[in-house]
């Protein structure tokens, strides 16, 4: 008599499309999504036809010059460019039915980001935005320490790039036009608002060329401040970010950061999202909105510094 074998395997990888060929796209999202559990990189879109064929060649995927096309082929849409272009094609691809993988800032406008969200939810599509500390296993378990530890007073943020030095591989359009507020800021804000509490005021100067100072005052009564420039000397390049309070002090460890770990979580958890049918999550897009209000209100405010200087 013949016994018959069942075969049992797990869940059919969430099909991944890149959207973008940039250096960020080649070094971090591409090699992420390969590396993470449940997840399959199939397909690659990118406004270089070229780049996005030598792209798709090197990670097993396929490249689709027409983005309709390439929409088809995939369930989740990971994004690796300028925000200005993510959003329109966001909108596209959540009309298409397709989760989201966004990268921060969302958009250069609330209302764009808003008009997402709307989509996101009327599609009841599965949406988080990479923030890289926030999805760094390190840097979570230290948000689980200063959350037992606190509360804090207070705290300081201090990112200084040097993404707008001419060797850089992110010195990049947009960048140079919205400097570090748009591109750094929202990491600050982001960690910042983690640990003290959501933003509900602030106040905002400005050095040159693109140096932004920001007081940030949170619910709950801590306030912050933030440094941000791009402009930053190469020797002086570097993030920190220290709480202090009750308990004394607390430095984020920066040194742990590594951003394909981060990204790979990150496309992790957005599968288990979609398997689930869950759609909140501490990064979700109500959260990167949230985040981007934060750069709307601080780029109103110091555009009306300039004009009383």
């Amino acid at each position: 008599m013949t016994t018959a074998t069942t075969v049992t395997s797990g869940p059919v990888p969430l099909r991944f499309g890149l959207v973008g060929t940039g250096y960020w796209a080649r070094e971090t999202h591409a090699p992420a999504i390969i590396a993470a559990d449940g997840a399959e990189l199939v397909a690659v879109w990118g406004r270089d036809a070229a780049a996005a064929s030598a792209l798709a060649v090197g990670a097993g995927a396929t490249a689709h010059p027409d983005f309709d096309d390439f929409l088809a082929q995939v369930d989740a849409v990971c994004f690796a460019v300028p925000p200005h272009v993510q959003a329109d094609l966001a909108l596209r691809a959540v009309a298409a039915g397709k989760h989201l993988l966004l990268e921060k800032p969302v958009a250069l406008d609330l209302a764009t980001g808003e008009a997402l969200l709307a989509a996101v939810r009327e599609r009841d599509v599965a949406a988080l935005v990479f923030f890289t500390h926030l999805f760094t296993p390190a840097v979570r378990t230290w948000f689980d320490q200063v959350a037992a530890n606190g509360p804090w007073s207070g705290g300081h943020a201090m990112w200084l790039g040097s993404a707008l030095s001419d060797e850089n591989p992110f010195n990049t359009p947009w960048r140079r036009e919205y400097g570090g507020l748009w591109d750094v800021g929202p990491h600050a804000v982001a960690a910042l608002s983690r640990t003290l509490g959501p933003v509900r005021s602030l106040t905002v100067d400005r050095g040159e060329p693109d140096l932004t100072y920001l007081v940030l005052h949170h619910e709950g009564g801590a306030t912050s401040s933030a440094t941000l420039t791009l402009s930053a000397p190469d020797a002086a390049d570097g993030f920190t970010l220290q709480l202090w309070g009750p308990a004394g002090r607390s430095d984020l460890p920066i040194d742990d950061v590594d951003s394909v770990e981060a990204l790979t979580v990150a496309v992790q958890e957005l599968t288990v999202l979609v398997r689930s049918g869950d759609r909140e999550h501490p990064s979700d897009l109500p959260f990167g909105l949230a985040v981007q209000q934060v750069l709307e209100q601080a780029e109103r405010a110091g555009r009306g510094r300039g004009d009383d200087a």
